[in-house]
């Protein structure tokens, strides 16, 4: 078996072209030249061998683009060593994966078939192989759903909660090799958009190369050896380890994305050279992906834009922000490079979450009251913040869905969000906040000074310029904003054990859900909603951990995001929808200042297939994924 060490060791030696036969309904596949001196060694089959018997083709002129040749390295950058899994979320490879209209298509599955949204039937390509040349079978599936997810060893908590209808798992049987099923008494119908999702839930495993570490499949003796070696607990441990269909750094581990890691341990520089047995051609027969390597190089954030204006990169979006379009502008001939403005997809740009959980009673009690949260939206000034920061390009509002969303509701867009400093001061006195000290900050009921410490993840440098905008329009009515930059774990890690007091992030990832979109995000079902952490946690763990939500407003979305996985047809889905960003437009669990600012996008002027106008979002989407890196190439 051509193992992916193997492929690691000889991707140097690439040379000329070999056009090989077709199986029935395909184009003929043409080997790439970066395969070819292997294939003539008889060190890797033919291509022809390689693809499943039905690859998916890729029809490029119906979708606008170019036709490309293979060849050439992709240079991009990402600031933290672990943000290599980029290389996941950009080549986007998923059972199934949304297209540019945002619609659920098979792509590693020749097809699936959904009765009622409670019985799902995925259907895999025959002949398709990981990236080491073994099987991709039902195997990997049972593998994955037996003797990990249901191993109490590897996955303590059980299988995913995506998969949890009613307190009940699915059944799944394996009627044959490339067949697998999932049914449940209710609907899910979240199944299929959880696979497509930024962070897929991976619902198999390479299972040839992982049964060496299970104890139900290892021969005893040489796994103890290994679990030495590797100096961890226990075969469980080491199973946990080598397991990162994600994380994607173990280099050893096989893979369905269209480039293979090709680095081990840390470096400033990753490599990713192309899959030979990637499932996607186009239809003159290439085999995707068209460019041959990607260099990811780690950077300081403070660093990306300065390289990628002197050149240095070939496609990046990730580390740029609107306030270094002008000198990426600037640098474009030098750098011989455009500089596109792409959409953005999160509900907002800058939200601020005040925690409902915070530890501080005093506090959580006034954080809690919606007048307080509702004066503190109504005394931002948010077109100056507009104006100042991207030159009135983005859109003053508050969190709400975006206009590409069907959901929209242009008096949810705008609730709260009017500049008006009487009404904000008016509300603080009937939430009882009437009392100042000599320097005209607030009370609280305790007597503290009214000092609201917002903490930040310091990496965005528009977040503090547009807090310190905000700072001055909160003494006018009586609230002083304390910014506290921390790094970006430290500040997560504080806010879900309930020590931060507020925070600001972006708004939600999916700021144009569509009818299929699941809206569990708006209910306190996850930790990351800043606002409520320890509720999100009781969700999470069933109880185990958190506390479980307590005002009538949490609990009411609560019952609607139950309503809409039970729910049978989409008026009654739309109904959902519709409620549930009501509420969160009365009731600003997070307050939106804007949405809808320009992400600069630096295309290297040798690269095609990069969409001039595209969408820039992390769910829907996967950033680059949804516009299909392995199709990008190089002119030249």
């Amino acid at each position: 078996m051509f193992k992916t060490t193997r492929l690691l060791i000889l991707a140097a030696t690439l040379v000329a072209t070999l056009v090989l036969p077709a199986t029935a309904g395909t184009p003929t596949p043409q080997e790439s030249e970066f395969w070819k001196a292997e294939v003539s060694a008889g060190n890797l089959p033919p291509v022809a061998e390689r693809l499943p018997a039905e690859p998916l083709i890729v029809d490029l002129a119906a979708k606008g683009r170019e036709f490309g040749a293979p060849g050439g390295t992709l240079r991009t950058m990402v600031t933290r060593s672990k943000d290599i899994r980029q290389m996941v979320v950009y080549g986007y490879a998923r059972l199934v994966g949304f297209d540019e209209n945002y619609e659920i298509v098979p792509d590693l599955l020749e097809s699936y078939e959904n009765e009622g949204n409670r019985k799902f039937t995925l259907h895999l390509r025959d002949g398709h192989k990981w990236s080491d040349g073994s099987p991709f079978t039902s195997e990997d599936f049972r593998y994955w759903w037996e003797d990990v997810a249901n191993n109490e060893m590897l996955s303590p908590s059980g299988p995913p909660d995506f998969l949890i209808v009613e307190g009940k798992t699915p059944t799944v049987t394996f009627p044959d090799e490339t067949t697998i099923v999932f049914e449940w008494e209710n609907p899910n119908p979240d199944f299929l958009q959880s696979l497509a999702q930024a962070r897929p839930p991976f619902i198999y495993r390479p299972s040839e190369f992982l049964k060496q570490y299970h104890e139900k499949f290892a021969d005893a003796e040489d796994l103890a050896f290994q679990v030495e070696d590797a100096r961890v607990k226990s075969w469980a441990a080491l199973h946990n380890k080598l397991d990162n269909l994600y994380k994607f750094d173990n280099h050893e581990l096989p893979t369905l994305q269209p480039w293979l890691n090709a680095s081990s341990g840390k470096k400033i520089r990753h490599n990713f050279v192309r899959n030979p047995y990637y499932h996607r051609i186009d239809s003159n027969g290439v085999q995707l992906p068209y460019i041959d390597i990607v260099e990811m190089e780690i950077v300081a954030a403070g660093l990306v834009a300065a390289k990628t204006n002197a050149g240095e990169t070939d496609l990046q979006g990730r580390g740029l922000a609107f306030r270094d379009a002008s000198i990426l502008k600037k640098g474009e001939a030098g750098g011989d490079y455009k500089t596109l403005l792409w959409k953005t997809g999160v509900a907002s740009q800058i939200a601020i979450y005040p925690n409902l959980n915070y530890s501080d009673e005093v506090w959580r009690d006034v954080l809690r009251d919606v007048r307080v949260r509702r004066a503190l939206s109504l005394a931002i000034d948010r077109k100056t913040i507009n104006q100042a920061l991207y030159f009135k390009l983005a859109h003053p509002g508050a969190m709400s869905v975006l206009p590409a969303s069907p959901f929209y509701d242009e008096e949810n867009a705008r609730a709260w969000a009017q500049y008006d400093v009487e009404m904000a001061n008016a509300l603080l006195d009937e939430a009882g906040l009437a009392e100042r000290d000599k320097n005209g900050i607030r009370l609280l009921p305790d007597g503290r000074p009214m000092e609201l410490i917002i903490e930040t993840a310091g990496e965005r440098q528009e977040v503090e310029n547009a807090l310190q905008i905000v700072t001055d329009t909160w003494r006018e009515i009586g609230v002083d904003l304390i910014m506290r930059p921390l790094d970006r774990d430290i500040l997560r890690n504080r806010v879900f054990s309930g020590n931060t007091m507020a925070s600001v992030w972006f708004g939600w990832d999916d700021g144009i859900p569509q009818a299929h979109t699941s809206p569990a995000y708006l209910a306190p079902t996850d930790q990351v909603f800043l606002a409520w952490p320890k509720w999100g946690q009781f969700y999470q763990t069933s109880g185990d951990v958190g506390e479980a939500p307590d005002m009538p407003e949490a609990e009411r979305l609560m019952q609607l995001a139950h309503d809409w996985e039970v729910a049978t047809t989409d008026e009654e889905r739309k109904a959902v929808w519709s409620e549930m960003l009501n509420i969160h437009a009365d009731q600003l669990f997070a307050i939106g200042i804007l949405n809808g600012a320009p992400q600069p996008i630096v295309v290297s002027n040798r690269l095609r297939n990069v969409p001039e106008q595209g969408m820039w979002a992390w769910e829907p989407g996967a950033h680059f994924g949804i516009h299909r890196p392995d199709e990008f190439f190089f002119a030249d």
